[in-house]
């Protein structure tokens, strides 16, 4: 984050507040202007031919193409984006969050240009997502408005159905996922890393811990004279005597007689 902060500092006067607040409300009008003209869609897709004759209006139109054509769909799909927004402005600040989804919008163009994927903003939404469960991982919403769900358990569910697809695709799609992504795992990526060492040292420590501990069946304490222990005999009080040996009190040894001066 340090190089983050850097960039903060010297270009933090050119971020957008209200960045994802725009895309949704141009998200809307581009709704409505495909309902009206069913081809107009088709001029703003990420198109790597088209750009290259020169529609190069396309490497950013892309993102305000929506993901559905219901309309139920997309004012619950809008609302949801509009409150991930928010609420990572919140956290980051306008700079941060418009360099997360520049870099997601680089990584998302970069996957079109050299592997042929069309993930359009499919991916940067959800890369957007992603980031919103990192930081609000316990908060619930309602699926379709009905369905109460925690954002961790929607977010893994998402992340359980990208890795499948990641798993069954070839090295170019494999490629192309990763690179638009790269907004994530440059911002996330190092922090997973660092809690995935701190879990593992943990978990070795704790076997550490419980191999070093006395079994929960082996007494504490058992008197070297009677065998009787604080298992068997919980009754009893033991001593450990000078001689570094264990006694229940009935047969510690007796201290020597003091010697006269």
């Amino acid at each position: 984050m340090n190089v983050i902060d850097s960039l903060e500092r010297r270009f933090g006067r050119f971020a957008i507040p209200g960045l994802v607040r725009m895309i949704v409300v141009l998200n809307a009008v581009v709704f409505l202007c495909g309902k009206f003209s069913p081809g107009f869609l088709s001029n703003l897709d990420l198109n790597p031919a088209a750009v290259l004759h020169g529609e190069v209006w396309r490497l950013v139109t892309y993102i305000l193409i929506p993901e559905t054509g219901s309309y139920l769909l997309i004012l619950l799909a809008l609302w949801f984006l509009w409150m991930i927004g928010d609420g990572l402005e919140g956290v980051w600040g306008a700079f941060r969050l418009n360099l997360f989804y520049l870099i997601g919008m680089v990584g998302t163009t970069a996957a079109a240009f050299l592997f042929g994927a069309q993930f359009s903003n499919v991916m940067l939404n959800t890369s957007l997502f992603f980031a919103f469960a990192w930081f609000f991982p316990d908060m619930e919403i309602y699926l379709l408005g009905i369905l109460p769900m925690r954002v961790k358990w929607l977010a893994w569910a998402m992340a359980a159905w990208f890795a499948l697809q990641f798993l069954a695709g070839n090295a170019a799609f494999k490629m192309a996922m990763a690179a638009s992504l790269a907004n994530y795992l440059l911002f996330f990526g190092p922090e997973i890393i660092a809690h995935l060492r701190h879990r593992r040292s943990v978990g070795v420590r704790r076997q550490r811990f419980e191999q070093a501990a006395p079994p929960e069946e082996e007494p504490l304490h058992r008197c070297v004279v009677c065998h009787r222990s604080d298992l068997s005999n919980p009754e009893l009080e033991f001593r450990v005597a000078r001689d570094g040996n264990d006694y229940c009190t009935e047969h510690l040894p007796k201290p020597p007689p003091a010697t006269p001066a």
